[in-house]
């Protein structure tokens, strides 16, 4: 399965040390040149800016050119470039976690799957301890509603 992510989700598996957990999920995982700069930025976290300096031989940064579409005007640069590439590629999913991406996103035929969603099918298939990650994001500064906190904390799934 091919996935494309945005910056977030990246940012917050660097902030708990679990990016190992996309190479295990996913065939392969690209992100645009527009999620890369962000992660370089040097207002991001120094571990980011670190991690993505050497970034692992399973990312692929993928420079090419995207179009320009204004119905993504209202996303941040990283959601719109995230989409484009997706779509572009034909990826089989997209990681996004702002509302406005995924729901852009969805309505433009991509499925969609949050970080918190990555943690769950990672723990589903016993790669990660699911309240352990949750709650190490939260100690990061993530931010998820209590209710989406509670189900997704709920009896986990068995494939």
């Amino acid at each position: 399965m091919r996935a494309v992510s945005d910056t977030s989700p990246l940012s917050y598996l660097v902030l708990i040390g679990q990016t190992d957990l996309l190479p295990k999920l996913f065939t392969a995982v690209s992100i645009p040149e527009e999620v890369h700069a962000e992660l370089a930025s040097s207002r991001a976290p120094s571990a980011i800016q670190q991690w993505i300096g050497q970034p692992p031989p399973w990312l692929v940064i993928d420079s090419t050119a995207l179009p320009v579409d204004g119905r993504l005007d209202r996303l941040h640069a990283g959601e719109r470039a995230a989409i484009l590439l997706a779509e572009r590629m034909g990826a089989d999913i997209v990681l996004l976690d702002e509302k406005a991406a995924r729901t852009v996103a969805v309505g433009r035929g991509l499925r969609v799957i949050g970080l918190l969603g990555v943690l769950r099918e990672a723990a589903n298939r016993r790669l990660v301890d699911l309240p352990t990650a949750v709650q190490a994001l939260l100690s990061v500064g993530f931010r998820a509603s209590p209710a989406l906190l509670k189900s997704l904390l709920g009896p986990p799934e068995h494939s």
